[in-house]
């Protein structure tokens, strides 16, 4: 079975877990089907896609898990590397399921395979000297700092917290991933495949050739992009709970940005014009992305997706009809 076009689809958050929901597998599992059933259409025109997910809300219950279990019951905790590999079985399963669902009530036969995935970084990235990314639960200061002395991890002050301490890990870029020609085969063949999830479990390659984990988490936008690149993919989708990115968001001179090409959207990103913890790193990842070969990169919501006329589009250069819509 021969496809057409080859798309990659990073899930944001709430295709799982909306910002006002405490994340039961009912909400999750509704979610993950409302998100599939929007992107429907993709199958019917014969897409091969591959889809990666965040795992935020996931992995940091899982810490806390790991956290409690420790304390009440003297479990060993597991290191941040199996509980990244853990939240992508569980939301992997979770997402198969629900696509298999959508896909046999819609009579489409596609198989689904979900990979647990390891990705490349270099051990010497420099976001190893500077941890940013928050994980797990919120500590007091003592406990912070004990944890830091058993453990050897490092902690930043919560700023809305008083006495909250959150543990922080690096988050490396991401430079390659494991099993690429064969996720590429698979997906070329018509099978959906489901990887990288959570940015995927950050490795690196040591002295005497082995395969080592490390205490990180990588973006998920940016591993997607990663993939998205790899196999070659022609459109490079991610899906987030806004339909289109704007200049000034949420200010009075607030703009939609709907046709971007490469050179603008470098320079938006250089002003500063996108938050560095939410849209940002969606940019960069489409900039990688199109800079690369890629075709086009989109923003936008998942229920949008079907109407072209939501969603940002990157593209490297966009053609007059684009360039007259994005000047109106």
């Amino acid at each position: 079975m021969t496809m057409n076009k080859l798309a990659v689809i990073a899930l944001g958050g709430n295709a799982l877990l909306r910002g006002d929901q405490v994340g039961t597998i009912e909400e999750q599992e509704d979610n993950a089907t409302e998100t599939f059933e929007n992107l429907v259409y993709l199958f019917k025109e014969g897409y091969s896609v591959i889809f990666a997910h965040g795992n935020g809300p996931q992995v940091g219950n899982i810490l806390m898990r790991n956290d409690a279990g420790e304390q009440l019951y003297g479990i060993p905790q597991m290191p941040l590397d199996i509980c990244v590999a853990d939240s992508q079985g569980g939301i992997g399963f979770m997402l198969e399921r629900c696509l298999l669902n959508v896909l046999r009530k819609h009579n489409i036969k596609r198989n689904i395979i979900t990979l647990v995935t390891q990705v490349m970084v270099d051990k010497n990235d420099p976001a190893f000297q500077n941890p940013t990314k928050r994980v797990g639960k919120i500590y007091t200061k003592a406990e912070a700092d004990k944890l830091a002395a058993d453990k050897g991890w490092i902690f930043k002050e919560e700023v809305k917290i008083k006495d909250g301490w959150r543990r922080v890990v690096p988050s490396p870029k991401p430079l390659d991933f494991f099993n690429s020609e064969t996720v590429e085969q698979m997906a070329r063949e018509g099978n959906i495949v489901i990887t990288v999830g959570g940015g995927g479990v950050p490795v690196y390659i040591d002295e005497e050739n082995r395969v080592r984990p490390l205490d990180a988490v990588i973006d998920k936008d940016l591993a997607a992009a990663m993939v998205a690149k790899k196999v070659k993919a022609d459109e490079y989708y991610i899906l987030t709970d806004v339909p289109f990115v704007y200049a000034n968001y949420k200010k009075e001179n607030e703009k939609v940005l709907e046709f971007l090409n490469y050179a603008d959207t470098v320079k938006y990103l250089e002003s500063g014009m996108f938050g560095e913890g939410s849209m940002a790193p969606k940019i960069k990842a489409c900039l990688d992305f199109v800079q690369n070969g890629g075709s086009k990169a989109v923003i936008t919501e998942a229920k949008k997706l079907q109407d072209k006329s939501y969603g940002t589009k990157i593209t490297m250069e966009y053609d007059e009809a684009d360039l007259h819509k994005y000047d109106k």
